[in-house]
């Protein structure tokens, strides 16, 4: 696996956060090509409800880069979120938002969730 940037969704960092190897994730962060949208950081630390998690969540954070977004981004969000409706693709806000991220950045992204292999039939979205 090769890619020259990689995006991660909150679905891949959870298993990180919780032990669970996710070797796309491994192979971007060691070769510091990942990047993080920033709505999946307050997803990630939303979601810690354990000690456990909130300490590797505090560890992880430091290492993270995060794709900086400007008001154009955030228009281009809504489009795609318009344009996959009008296909029958109703996409959440922060769903968009990592899609676009990585649109934005030419990126792989790296996740989980099986909502992205469905917006990828309509939008030229890579995924690991």
């Amino acid at each position: 696996m090769s890619f020259v940037v990689a995006i991660a969704d909150t679905s891949v960092l959870i298993d990180r956060v919780n032990g669970r190897s996710v070797p796309a994730l491994d192979l971007a962060l060691a070769e510091e090509l990942l990047i993080v949208p920033p709505l999946v950081i307050s997803e990630l630390v939303s979601g810690a409800t354990r000690a456990k998690e909130t300490a590797a969540i505090a560890e992880l954070l430091p290492i993270l880069k995060l794709h900086e977004t400007n008001l154009c981004h955030w228009i281009a969000v809504g489009d795609l979120r318009r344009d996959l409706a009008a296909h029958g693709v109703n996409l959440t806000i922060p769903d968009a938002h990592v899609a676009q991220c990585a649109i934005d950045l030419d990126a792989t992204l790296i996740t989980g969730d099986k909502v992205f292999d469905i917006v990828s039939r309509y939008i030229p979205l890579r995924l690991a």
